[in-house]
C-alpha cells in the first residue's frame, strides 16, 4: 500500500517556474519507478516525465528541455521542476508510481495554471 501526496501547484505567469513535489509512503521508495502525468478537460491523461529506480528519465516531447524530474530517496520524494512554463502546460498534475511489486498508485492531483 502506497500513499502519494502532491504539492507545489499554483498560478504562475507564462515563462515562470514551479516545482512540484510528491511525498510517498507505504513502500520501499528507492525501488519504485515514479512519474508525473497531467490531464486537462477533454484530453487523455498523458505522461509528462518518469524516473526509474536506477535514475533513468524520460520526458514527453512537449516538455523536453523545460521540465526536469528528480528523486530524493532519503526523503521519499519525487520532484518535477518546471521552467519556461507555457499556457498549454495548464493541467492537473498527478504523481504516479509503479512499485517494484508492479502495483500502481496515483496521487490526488495538484492544479497548475499558467496565465498568458
Amino acid at each position: 500500500q502506497v500513499q502519494l501526496v502532491e504539492s507545489g501547484g499554483g498560478l504562475v505567469q507564462a515563462g515562470g517556474s514551479l516545482r512540484l513535489s510528491c511525498a510517498a509512503s507505504g513502500s520501499i521508495f528507492s525501488r519504485n519507478a515514479m512519474a508525473w502525468y497531467r490531464q486537462t478537460p477533454g484530453k487523455q491523461r498523458e505522461l509528462v516525465a518518469g524516473i526509474t529506480s536506477a535514475g533513468s528519465t524520460k520526458y514527453a516531447d512537449s516538455v523536453k528541455g523545460r521540465f526536469t524530474i528528480s528523486r530524493d530517496n532519503a526523503k521519499n520524494t519525487v520532484y518535477l521542476q518546471m521552467n519556461s512554463l507555457k499556457p498549454e502546460d495548464t493541467a492537473v498534475y498527478y504523481c504516479h508510481t509503479l512499485t517494484y511489486r508492479m502495483n500502481v498508485y496515483w496521487g490526488q492531483g495538484t492544479q497548475v495554471t499558467i496565465s498568458s
